[in-house]
């Protein structure tokens, strides 16, 4: 039975699973009862006697058994709130795992495991944390190079089934592309490994379920057929046409790949694509292939050109497309906040005291490119940051720019903000003021800069700031303290709140020694440093 895919409830962190965690020798866990294999999403520490309030379900509880009283009841509370496994501490209240305590887990199914006594239950949770993390830079390079595989497929003189082959490659099962029709439609292309006759059949019944059917349809669908997981993704194309995957297994990392796949096969199969579109899309895919924006400025146009940053939709690959069919570009870019291989390791890291890097991708946001002559409205269930037109030698600025109005409208709470227009610092001579800016503001790092132009941008709010930059009230606080602090400055005085405003726009930061500055427009590379 094949139905359709329900919102992903999983944390946003790579599972691990708890085989992985056993393999430790210096944690000196075992593995009582239950299978070894389930997938750890984090880690909890609970004496409570009741667990069951606190627990969001999908992670290894750690107790050492304090107000253990009825073991049996215990496991069930446990279960019913979805933690994946139990780690019980020996010593100090018990010498030994309570035999009702190994008995109720293996009767339930639940994974128990023992920790000694000279492992801390700290000591399991950091390990568990760096397998996350260790986990979560291997998805992030699989899904870098898939995508980079995906754009160069999309340049070839058979773009199509290129691109079939890329994903099927990449995913490690079949890609089938599904024509219009009735009982599943008819299959167009495919790549990759035949499956059995029975997953065809229902690979094909899945297709007939999505897409912009008669009466309307899902997005997406899953299932299972011939002992393959199957899925279905609607084309953005308008044209009913589907793509159908058929793997051994799910891992992560994989629906990001096809959602790359998806824009990529809606943007080669959309119907009734003018010149100037086609123009377009080919100067796009070089974009998105890494060539600087000077050498695809020609076939762009002179411009100008408006840059928007989207957040919102049902986080599918199909609410991506139709958001930019809506807008009237065929461009959506589903791999925002991703590094691919040989870029700067430093460049898009977080470090210690950043917010949310200005200009940097930030994950589900979705990139647009629009001419500047067309009339951005807000779209139902979406967020739009939208810059002031560019030249496409400007384009890193407007990316920039749209990204700190999207942030902008997070903060405020409203569907839309756009770049405000410079007004009177537009009359004062570019380099001199970047020239006194540089001065002023060489006190302060970039994060702290950055934190500064929010702050100020919210009219001093702390918690629209905490909001905009996904950090704590007290840590903005602390923040503009120092600030204040290195400036010398009162910055409850207006008159200094406007000067520093006014720096921090014309300023132009030097890029730090062996870094390259780079932006992530579709993963295209941009000039060094701030240019908005």
């Amino acid at each position: 039975m094949t139905t359709p895919a329900a919102p992903e409830t999983a944390p946003p962190t790579s599972p691990v699973p708890l085989a992985a965690l056993l393999a430790r020798r210096d944690l000196g866990l075992r593995l009582l009862a239950g299978p070894g294999d389930v997938p750890l999403h984090w880690v909890h520490a609970s004496e409570m006697a009741d667990p069951y309030p606190y627990l969001l379900g999908g992670e290894l509880l750690l107790t050492a058994g304090v107000q253990l009283t009825d073991p049996a009841r215990f496991v069930e509370r446990v279960v019913e709130a979805g933690a994946a496994a139990l780690g019980f501490g020996v010593t100090p209240v018990y010498d030994r795992v309570p035999a009702a305590l190994v008995e109720a887990c293996e009767r339930l199914g639940l994974p128990l495991i023992e920790v000694p006594p000279e492992t801390p239950f700290t000591a399991v949770a950091r390990a568990l944390w760096r397998l996350m993390a260790e986990a979560r830079l291997h998805e992030l390079r699989r899904v870098s190079e898939a995508q980079q595989s995906l754009a160069t497929a999309a340049a070839r003189p058979a773009p199509v089934p290129a691109v079939l082959g890329a994903l099927a490659s990449r995913l490690g099962g079949r890609a089938v592309l599904y024509g219009p029709g009735p009982g599943g439609g008819t299959e167009s292309a495919a790549a990759g490994r035949e499956i059995p006759p029975e997953a065809a059949r229902a690979l094909a019944g899945l297709a007939d379920l999505v897409g912009p059917r008669p009466g309307g349809g899902p997005a997406s669908a899953s299932g299972d057929g011939g002992g393959l997981r199957l899925a279905a993704y609607a084309l953005g194309g308008g044209d009913g046409m589907t793509l159908g995957i058929a793997t051994e297994r799910r891992e992560p990392g994989d629906h990001t790949i096809t959602g790359v796949a998806v824009v990529l096969l809606s943007l080669l199969t959309a119907p009734h694509r003018g010149a100037d579109v086609s123009v377009r899309d080919g100067a796009l895919v070089r974009l998105l292939l890494g060539a600087p924006v000077a050498e695809v400025a020609r076939a762009l146009g002179p411009g100008p050109w408006t840059v928007v940053h989207a957040r919102g939709g049902d986080g599918t690959p199909f609410a991506a497309a139709s958001l930019a069919a809506a807008l009237g570009t065929p461009l959506a870019d589903p791999g925002a906040g991703e590094t691919r291989p040989g870029d700067d390791p430093g460049a898009g890291e977080a470090r210690p005291g950043d917010g949310p890097g200005a200009g940097e991708a930030r994950p589900g946001v979705v990139r647009l490119l629009l001419p500047a002559s067309t009339a951005v409205t807000a779209q139902p269930g979406w967020t739009l940051g939208v810059s002031a037109p560019a030249e496409p030698a400007a384009l890193a600025a407007a990316d920039t720019q749209a990204a700190r109005a999207l942030r902008r409208a997070e903060a405020t709470r409203t569907p839309l903000a756009r770049q405000r227009t410079n007004g009177l610092a537009g009359l004062v001579d570019p380099a001199e003021a970047a020239s006194y800016a540089r001065v002023l503001l060489a006190p302060l790092t970039e994060a702290q800069a950055e934190t500064l132009r929010t702050w100020l941008s919210l009219h001093g709010s702390w918690d629209r700031t905490a909001v905009a930059m996904d950090i704590h009230r007290n840590t903005v606080r602390q923040r503009i303290a120092r600030i204040a602090a290195l400036l010398d400055r009162d910055l409850d005085d207006p008159d200094v709140r406007m000067e520093l405003w006014f720096a921090l726009g014309a300023r132009r930061p030097e890029p730090r020694r062996g870094q390259r500055a780079r932006r992530h427009y579709g993963h295209f590379q941009q000039p060094t440093g701030n240019l908005d």
